[in-house]
């Protein structure tokens, strides 16, 4: 059986991405800040049939979230895909959002904490086992501003991109090992356009993460292309 490890899973997209690989035969390693936030996700999941287990951590917290990955890992006998998306829908102390004039790097090094060395710690703590199988897969998720940054958000896409750098070199560092790196850039608003975080702003384009995730099996699937960019239609 094989194992999907979500960092950041909550009741969107990472519920989403959980059952687009559940339901194709995947066990899922549920990783978020708290067991109350989880608990609810991982019993929805055994409702329809699908293996998945929590494990609370926060990704600003390096060691614990090694520590519990490890755990998932011991759980499940390994992880097959990992798949790092943290998105904050609770304030978090120092997350903060900055236009470019306004970056310091005060507020701009939370933002590398929480989406960039988050990711980094994550794929280290499964990376050496996926190349010494010469099988795995690694996905990273990132608004649409680290490929066409937005002003209101510069310090979070200055992170976000850092982020999407690395990734797409270290898929090529990873050729011909057996194990793939991805990027997924969101330009999209999440939800019906109604009742996603308040409503989407006009002329800002909408999408389900039942939409969305899709994508992500397709990815690790495929495995034809080091980026995707999901902006309503499917972009490489």
């Amino acid at each position: 059986m094989s194992t999907l490890a979500i960092v950041g899973a909550g009741p969107g997209m990472g519920l989403a991405i959980a059952r687009t690989f559940g339901r194709r035969g995947f066990d899922v390693a549920l990783i978020a800040r708290t067991q109350e936030k989880l608990e609810p996700l991982v019993d929805q999941l055994s409702q329809e049939g699908i293996k998945a287990a929590a494990f609370p951590a926060d990704v600003l917290d390096r060691a614990a979230l090694t520590d519990a990955l490890e755990a998932a890992k011991a759980r499940f006998g390994g992880i097959d895909v990992l798949e790092y998306s943290p998105a904050p829908h609770s304030p978090v102390p120092g997350i903060t959002m900055a236009a470019p004039s306004e970056v310091t790097v005060d507020n701009l090094q939370p933002q590398i904490e929480y989406n960039f060395y988050g990711a980094v710690t994550a794929a280290q703590a499964v990376l050496p086992a996926m190349r010494e199988a010469g099988a795995g897969t690694l996905l990273f998720t990132t608004g649409g501003g680290s490929v066409d940054p937005v002003p209101m958000l510069a310090n979070i896409n200055a992170a976000a991109a850092a982020l999407r750098n690395w990734v797409i070199n270290l898929n090529k560092e990873l050729a011909g090992s057996g194990v793939y790196a991805g990027h997924v850039a969101i330009s999209v608003w999440i939800g019906d356009g109604a009742v996603a975080r308040g409503g989407a702003p006009d002329g800002v384009p909408t999408a389900t993460p039942e939409q969305i995730a899709p994508l992500y099996w397709d990815l690790h699937e495929n495995r034809d292309r080091p980026e995707a960019v999901f902006s309503g239609t499917l972009d490489a």
